[in-house]
């Protein structure tokens, strides 16, 4: 065979072959980019779904927060009004007077057997300045601030204080009184 003429034609063969496979992967690539197109198409509208819930649970979520916050203070509000229904029980200071024969102003701790006006000032600076906290304190905390004034003021036994000041905080005036006669100096 003549070398010539089989050399073309091995190149034309490979060529061909070539060209053919070429084509097939061209034409692979068009459909697959068809696919590709319709499925980033696909993610593009799942996207806009996934974002208007993200909006509406977004706006729900401020809804949310907004109405807890309101029932938060209409709550704080009930406590307030109940602690304050509870914390206040009217001062009748006519009444007082009618039973101690001394005229005394509320939460004046001077009421209290074995209280004077060193003592009262020692516990208003303490932060116990009404009848009601005094009543709520305990014995040990009131011999504290009395120790920490010095040796003028531990002396003193603040054991019936915190029961003198619940009945005052609380209107028992005759019990009050009754007590404080049987009593020698608040002890």
């Amino acid at each position: 065979m003549n070398l010539c003429i089989l050399i073309p034609a091995i190149v034309g063969l490979i060529s061909g072959i070539l060209g053919y496979l070429l084509g097939k992967m061209s034409a692979k690539g068009s459909d697959n980019s068809l696919s590709l197109q319709s499925d980033l198409d696909a993610c593009r509208a799942n996207t806009k779904t996934l974002n208007a819930k993200i909006a509406s649970l977004e706006t729900d979520l401020v809804s949310a927060k907004a109405s807890a916050n309101a029932n938060i203070q209409n709550f704080a509000k009930s406590v307030e009004s109940v602690s304050a229904g509870v914390a206040t029980i009217p001062y009748n200071a006519d009444l007082a007077f009618s039973i101690l024969g001394k005229k005394w102003k509320q939460d004046d701790l001077k009421i209290v057997e074995g209280i004077g006006p060193k003592i009262e000032e020692l516990f208003q600076n303490a932060g116990i300045n009404t009848w009601k906290i005094m009543s709520e304190t305990p014995t040990e905390k009131l011999q504290e601030v009395l120790n920490s004034a010095g040796e003028r003021f531990s002396i003193h036994n603040p054991s019936t204080w915190a029961k003198q000041a619940q009945l005052a905080y609380e209107g028992k005036w005759a019990e009050l009184k009754k007590w404080q006669d049987e009593l020698d100096g608040g002890k």
